[in-house]
């Protein structure tokens, strides 16, 4: 824990150092007359609900079939991000992985979901530029490399699947070669040529510190996996909790199937069930404080993040939605250190930026809220809360060198 709030402070002192440097080159004036009748709009709740994976995240291995259709991982993606940047339909992309990686016999489902984290559901904001069809980072190593350029999505979708390969079978592709760090890794990096076979071997190696980045991505595939809300979703839901004996899995599963069908009280009783089992199933607190929100039971659902983020302080999304709940109850400061909690896991949150602007906008720090506004439009392009947000505020700012 006391890792976790060092990096935490570490993050929130360079987001002070970087505010007063921006404030020393430029005289910001506010026309406060304006900005009285100013209104933001925070962002949503972010994270999907989570089913049970009982298998070892440590188990699950980088070969083998799709267990997420197409259709799934097509519609978890437009769920994500109705507007992504890419040179293709996101029905064409999906195809393209899964006949990419299935040709290599590298899970397509779970490789799309590395390219969500990579690119922030094709939202980028870092180095890479949708222009390069690179989505796994390929190439970048921060400070503005972009990395690698693929002329066409299909070769894009490639190169990711064979730099897979690279590190999961000494077996060359079955195709031309279009990753050009496919052979830097067979010779200068034998010691994980061919080596890493499960998701989370990647953890430090293909992302540095990458502590837990397998995990994360792996939870990106579970996800994805979620049930719909039909009768025959609900029947089969109604099967698990009668037959199996995973019941706290089982009650998981129904609740999802509740929610999807907009019946957040019987979604309720589902997950506070789950937890009767298990009073710490993570997957159980998360999606019963969703739910809880959903009813407008906030301060519930505060409640629940507690419970959860003392179980996994490492929950980006719980920080992120606890500080959100603090925020509708005016309670800036713990609003504003739950969304840098959030920040100090995952640097690149557009959304926890915007909702530190609203924080500060509301106590009347303007200059601080000006700031925090500034960043979030800076990483997000097309996200429409962000924008909008950031134009209406822009317009009560004026800038003189």
């Amino acid at each position: 824990m006391k890792k976790f709030l060092s990096l935490a402070l570490i993050v929130t002192f360079i987001l002070s150092l970087t505010a007063c440097a921006d404030a020393a080159k430029s005289k910001i004036k506010f026309n406060k007359r304006q900005l009285k009748k100013l209104e933001l709009v925070t962002a949503p709740s972010q994270g999907s609900p989570m089913i049970v994976l009982r298998e070892n995240y440590s188990d699950v291995p980088i070969f083998g079939a799709p267990v997420a259709t197409q259709a799934q991982m097509v519609n978890f993606i437009k769920k994500r991000n109705p507007n992504p940047k890419l040179n293709c339909t996101v029905e064409q992309l999906v195809h393209l992985y899964y006949v990419e990686g299935e040709r290599e016999g590298i899970r397509p489902d779970i490789a799309l979901c590395q390219a969500i984290k990579e690119t922030g559901v094709w939202g980028y904001g870092g180095d890479v530029i949708p222009e390069q069809n690179n989505y796994c980072g390929l190439g970048t190593t921060g400070g503005g490399v972009k990395g690698e350029f693929f002329a066409t999505p299909q070769l894009g979708a490639r190169a990711h699947i064979q730099h897979l390969l690279s590190y999961t079978s000494k077996r060359p592709p079955k195709v031309e070669i279009v990753d050009p760090r496919y052979e830097l890794i067979k010779k200068f990096r034998p010691q994980i040529f061919g080596k890493l076979t499960k998701w989370t071997d990647l953890n430090g190696v293909w992302a540095v510190p990458g502590k837990h980045y397998g995990e994360d991505i792996l939870n990106l595939w579970l996800q994805a996996q979620l049930p719909d809300g039909s009768d025959a979703s609900l029947e089969a839901a109604d099967l698990k909790v009668f037959l199996e004996d995973d019941k706290a899995a089982a009650y998981v599963y129904r609740g999802l199937v509740n929610m999807e069908r907009e019946d957040f009280y019987a979604a309720e009783a589902d997950f506070q069930a789950a937890l009767d089992v298990e009073s710490e199933l993570k997957e159980a607190l998360f999606d019963l404080a969703l739910t809880q929100e959903k009813l407008s039971h906030f301060d519930d659902a505060i409640k629940t993040y507690d419970k959860l983020l003392t179980i996994d302080e490492k929950f980006p999304a719980a920080w992120y939605n606890r500080g959100r709940l603090k925020l509708a109850k005016d309670d800036f400061k713990g609003a504003i250190s739950d969304f840098k909690s959030s920040l100090a896991i995952e640097t690149i949150n557009a959304e926890a930026y915007n909702d530190i602007a609203i924080a500060y906008f509301k106590q009347k720090k303007y200059e601080d809220a000006w700031q925090f506004m500034q960043r979030a439009a800076e990483q997000s392009s097309t996200n429409p809360i962000v924008q909008e947000n950031y134009e209406k505020f822009a317009a009560c700012v004026k800038v003189k060198k």
